[in-house]
């Protein structure tokens, strides 16, 4: 398959811009876009944009537009912005898969840490990159690989731990060669994982957490406590089947044991491009959405976990079959559960949302919170205090940050 034919494939599900008008009372903050041509590195021109609230109330953002990365922030909610601070200084062939997109954190002391990933060659193989400002965003380091690896690594993830180190996780093949030089077949890639204790200037050397995983999809990542990050990812289990899996971690550098979230009997050889969502609420349970196209059940599912991911409940179906949901993102706070998703009538892109207020014994009937008739990045949610949010770029509105409440 061709780049352009694997962009226009992989993209297809992206599609949609051009918001309809909020339901009263909601508060949103955009910046616009433009439906010409965009190749500036400013957010309107952005494809992928992370959201991330500070212990301040900060806004900030990480955004790929141009072959770089940039960063800004907001002290109003999304209301105007920061000068954009340039990550990169170079443009670089930018991971533009339909999973990847770039990660950041800022700790209380004001250090942000930021990692993406780049293509190195035309096979798809990819190369973690990772950054940091020690200077409250005015300024970033020189962007450093985020292992001496000279395999292909991609679908980095971040997480904030309570004392401000950082955990990262990313899908790595440096285990194909060992084993093709042993004759071994080997599928899929590693899930590795790294963290930092000096707010993202150096990182320990990578582990293994587990093998054979599916190589194209974006992994989960919460903490179930203090030191105990957890990792939701599409794992290879026996017979090519590619459902998920979760492993919870005794320490930053100790994995646990991994349990399958749900049997969909996924086979496929195939890179799906559709990961995973995971929040741990305060309660201590383990909400995952994922999307799946197995034998035992197709399109997106929920499910929870309320003994440490050891078992999971029965998946429950998210959104219209006939509307091809997809990109679920689920997150928890300490009053509500949200789930957001795509959907598509034929004409128009709807994120959808839905809220639990029982810790996701039940849910609230979906709503539109926000529509578009052109392309889209996926939905996201974050949440500052109590208030949560929409997180959404489009190409028509640009970027958009939506508050989209607490329905009862």
């Amino acid at each position: 398959m061709t780049r352009t034919s694997w962009l226009r494939s992989g993209l297809a599900g992206l599609a949609i811009a051009l918001l309809c008008p909020l339901t009263a009372g909601a508060q949103m903050a955009h910046q616009h876009g433009s439906d010409a041509a965009c190749e500036g590195t400013e957010l309107r021109c952005a494809t992928k944009v992370t959201p991330f609230f500070d212990a301040n109330g900060t806004l900030w953002l990480a955004w790929m537009a141009g072959g770089r990365i940039s960063v800004a922030s907001s002290t109003d909610t999304g209301g105007s912005y920061s000068a954009a601070v340039p990550v990169t200084t170079q443009r670089l062939d930018l991971d533009w898969g339909p999973d990847a997109r770039p990660k950041l954190v800022v700790d209380r002391k004001g250090g942000i840490a930021v990692a993406f990933s780049t293509f190195r060659d035309q096979a798809f193989n990819g190369q973690v990159f990772y950054a940091r400002s020690g200077d409250g965003g005015s300024s970033f380091a020189p962007i450093q690989p985020i292992t001496s690896s000279n395999e292909s690594q991609r679908f980095e993830a971040l997480a904030l731990d309570e004392d401000g180190s950082i955990f990262v996780a990313w899908l790595d093949k440096r285990n194909r060669v060992p084993a093709r030089e042993a004759g071994r077949a080997y599928d899929g890639a590693g899930l590795f994982f790294s963290s930092s204790h000096d707010g993202g200037i150096t990182y320990a050397e990578a582990s293994l957490a587990q093998d054979n995983t599916c190589e194209c999809c974006r992994l989960g990542v919460a903490f179930a406590g203090p030191g105990r990050p957890v990792v939701v990812f599409r794992n290879i289990f026996e017979g090519g089947i590619r459902d998920h899996a979760v492993v919870t971690f005794d320490g930053l550098a100790a994995p646990g044991r991994v349990y399958r979230v749900s049997t969909d009997d996924w086979q496929i050889k195939a890179c799906p491009h559709h990961g995973p969502s995971l929040s741990v609420a305060p309660t201590g349970t383990y909400h995952v959405a994922w999307f799946t196209n197995g034998r035992a059940r197709k399109g997106l599912f929920y499910a929870h976990s309320r003994d440490g991911g050891r078992t999971f409940s029965e998946p429950m179906a998210i959104g219209q079959a006939d509307r091809n949901p997809t990109r679920p993102y689920v997150l928890s706070t300490n009053a509500v559960t949200s789930l957001a998703w795509k959907e598509f009538d034929g004409e128009r892109t709807s994120v959808m949302v839905m809220q639990s207020h029982d810790d996701g014994e039940t849910w609230s009937k979906p709503r539109v919170v926000a529509s578009t008739d052109n392309a889209s990045d996926h939905p996201l949610l974050i949440a500052n205090d109590r208030q949560i949010f929409l997180s959404w770029m489009t190409k028509a509105d640009g970027y958009r940050l939506q508050a989209i409440g607490d329905e009862s």
